[in-house]
């Protein structure tokens, strides 16, 4: 797993905690020079804290992923040492922030949601893709959802916004491929993560972010272009693909009942 990683400025967005944490604590071994982008400063800290002690050099800019203008400033500033030679476009929000009412999502609260899960993964990929396409390579991972394959019925907006991740990073893998840039698109189940502890569901078949981190990072190594996983949801998300609608939607519907936790 050396090669892709080894010596290389890799760029997490989402980099305090969850699966962005874990990415980066991975990748420290492998010295290499991280950029790490999130909103809690604190946080970030320990994490850089534990990336300079395995043995990576480390930066950390608090900057909320919304902002595009912040974010291209911080890449600009942090490619001053060197070019960025991997992305993980990981922020994102979840959990009980994203559950809809019963009447669905207000307006607001979808545009919040889209702005951070979808335009902060095209606000962290855009400002690189020129010196990806200059260099004649680069490597991209957009960090989806198993949801982005089927709409969550207590998170319509939510499924929506990563489902346009997943289908954007499909897109732009096909653009830069001829250019020598590759992008993979990871679309993990359950996250035992603090922003999932307090959701009104069960999680079945959740994994840690230690165990999804690991699981992308083999996935970079050996060039994938999409995963899902686990396999559960994974076989759950290709059945549901060829059996028909009124199907899927009334198993969804028995999913909900029995996954409620009780009040």
């Amino acid at each position: 797993m050396a090669d892709p990683f080894h010596s290389r400025h890799i760029v997490i967005t989402g980099g305090s905690s969850g699966i962005g944490a874990e990415l980066a604590r991975q990748l420290a071994p492998f010295h290499c020079h991280l950029t790490l982008i999130g909103r809690d400063s604190g946080r970030l800290e320990g994490v850089r804290a534990e990336c300079v002690a395995a043995g990576s050099s480390c930066v950390t800019y608090s900057v909320d992923v919304t902002n595009s203008r912040a974010i291209a400033s911080c890449l600009a500033e942090a490619q001053t040492t060197a070019p960025v030679d991997m992305v993980f476009a990981n922020a994102g929000i979840g959990g009980k922030a994203v559950l809809a009412s019963e009447t669905g999502e207000t307006v607001e609260h979808a545009r919040q949601i889209f702005e951070t899960n979808t335009m902060g993964v095209i606000n962290s990929v855009t400002p690189l893709l020129a010196g990806f396409r200059e260099r004649g390579r680069g490597q991209i991972v957009i960090v989806s959802s198993i949801m982005a394959y089927h709409g969550l019925p207590d998170a319509p907006v939510y499924s929506a916004s990563k489902a346009a991740v997943r289908i954007y990073g499909q897109g732009l893998r096909r653009l830069l491929a001829p250019a020598g840039v590759k992008v993979l698109v990871a679309c993990p189940g359950f996250i035992e993560t603090p922003m999932n502890e307090d959701l009104p569901v069960r999680m079945p078949f959740s994994l840690t972010a230690e165990v999804a981190a690991a699981r992308i990072l083999k996935a970079v190594s050996n060039g994938k272009s999409e995963i899902a996983f686990p396999w559960q949801w994974r076989s759950v998300a290709f059945g549901a693909s060829i059996f028909p609608s009124f199907m899927v939607d009334s198993l969804f519907q028995i999913c909900r009942n029995v996954l409620k936790r009780d009040s």
